[in-house]
This record gives C-alpha cells, structure tokens and sequence, in this order.
C-alpha cells in the first residue's frame, strides 16, 4: 500500500456553518448532502483527498449543538467519537455570524482532545473584510495550530487550508485506494440524496421529522439500477406532506435524486420511493438503533 503523510481530519463546528460544503470542495466530488437547515449531516462521513505522496481523510461530524431528543444526543457522541481517532481536527466558523456560546464550547473542548487544530472561517464570500478580520482576531485567542479564511462554496482559500493539514498529519500508509473519494456505502449515499431533496422543500420541523433508508440496491439484468428507498416521518399528517397534493411532491423529489444517483450509478436508475409512518423515531433508542443511527 501506497506510503507518505496521512492521517484522519474530524471536521466539526456548529450547525450550518459549511462543513459538508467545505468537505465536498476539498475532495472534489460530492460525498456529502448540504442544505441551509441545521443537523442536516447525520453521519460521519468520509472523504478522501490523494495528493501525491499525502492522503487525507476528511470525517464531516453533524453540528454539535444543544440536544432536545434521543437523536440529537447520538449526534453530538459521533462528533466527539469523531475527535477520539482524529489526526487533526479543521474548526468551521461562519463569518457572517457572531462567534458565540456554542463556538466557544467546541473551542474548549478542542483545547482538551489534544489534536492539532486549524480554525477555518468559512463564507468569505459572503462577509466584508472587517468581519472576517474581527473573526480571525477573537478566534485567535484560542491559540490553535493554524488560521485560514475561506470560502467552500466558491472553491476559494483550499490550498493554504490543505498545505495546513499536511503540515501537521502523520508520516503512514495510505488508507483508501487513490482513485476512491468516499468509503460511504451506496446505499447511505443515496438514502442521503433522497433526503436532501426533501431538505430544500419543507418547511418549519418537518424536515427534522424525515429520514430514509434505504436497502437492497440491485443491478438488474438489462443494467437498470434498482434503489428501493423509505421516507420515514412520525405522525400521520406528516405523510401526506411529504406525498405532496396528488402525489405531487413525492415524484419530484424522485426525479431530482434519480439524475444525481444515475451520475452516481453511471447506469439508469429505477427510484422506488415509498413513505412509512414510525411514530416519534428521533426520541426511541430501539428504533433509531433500527434506522441505521
């Protein structure tokens, strides 16, 4: 297996401040599902960079955040796990809003993990120049490895951020072959863009209330993909919300996820979308073991 500097990143920061933007432009393909709407990550998900003579493997942790069930405690433990088998961990600030209490506790928590730290202030693009200094200025006082402005969603400021990361990851062998960006399952991936679709499409705590699962994908004789996927809510009036008027929704959704999962497949894809009531699934322990968290 292939030798140099590598190592595992833990990507960590509050909800919505660009995590799984930052990982996809990094990697250079889509690994992981992005939305405006907080607690969209729900795994760790890993990407992977090759470089010649380097591998680095990005691990986008859900936001940590304050939890209100079941779900959102396991969430918060993987970020954590995250940081336990990290090489280095990548802080992600958002530029146009205020460092706060939360960014704070993640801060001290870093201090204690004892992995090198790179604190990214992310959305430049977004941010005037004095925000991104007062950014800079009030993280520094956490006196970690390193500082980097940047913006994911516009592809700028990765090289500085990269040459960072190589500067502090280990001497090792590689983990992943070089041309493989991701070790998600397929499955994971495209249950993932399923429910990013649904993300940019319902509204209030709707889309907390919605994951799916998806099992079995098969590749049938005449090369058709078959993804048989299960939009999960947990009340009754929540399914015909996510069925759409006159099934409405539901089939652009299902023609939304098709096109990306046959980029993904490289083969046509049969979406077989269908939506189950499991009452009150992000605050039991046994079903959430069931759902795959």
């Amino acid at each position: 297996m292939t030798s140099g500097r590598s190592g595992f990143i833990s990507v960590v920061g509050r909800p919505n401040v660009g995590k799984s933007t930052l990982v996809n432009s990094l990697v250079g393909e889509k690994v992981a599902i992005t939305s405006p709407r907080p607690q969209t990550t729900r795994n760790t998900i890993r990407g992977v960079l090759t470089l010649s003579g380097a591998q680095l493997v990005f691990v986008d942790t859900p936001g940590l955040h304050k939890p209100k069930n079941a779900l959102g405690e396991r969430l918060n433990k993987l970020v954590y796990g995250s940081l336990a088998d990290a090489d280095a961990a990548v802080f992600v600030l958002d530029a146009t809003a205020r460092i706060g209490p939360g960014d704070r506790l993640i801060a001290s928590r870093l201090a204690e993990s004892a992995v090198p730290v790179i604190v990214v202030v992310n959305k430049t693009d977004a941010a005037s120049p004095q925000d991104i200094t007062e950014h800079l200025v009030e993280a520094g006082v956490w006196d970690f490895a390193a500082y980097v402005p940047l913006s994911a969603l516009r592809d700028e400021g990765m090289a500085p951020l990269v040459d960072e990361l190589l500067a502090v990851v280990p001497d090792g062998p590689f983990f992943f072959p070089a041309d493989m960006y991701s070790d998600m399952p397929d499955s994971l991936l495209a249950a993932e863009l399923v429910r990013e679709k649904y993300l940019a499409r319902l509204h209030e705590e709707l889309p907390h209330s919605v994951t799916v699962v998806v099992d079995d994908i098969e590749t049938r004789a005449d090369g058709m993909v078959y993804v048989p996927a299960t939009v999960y809510v947990e009340r009754d009036s929540q399914k015909g919300m996510v069925i759409g008027k006159g099934g409405e929704l539901i089939k652009t959704v299902g023609a939304e996820a098709r096109v990306e999962l046959e980029r993904l497949f490289a083969a046509p894809v049969y979406l077989d979308l269908r939506v189950r009531v499991e009452k009150d699934w992000q605050r039991r322990d046994q079903t959430l073991d069931r759902l795959g968290f």
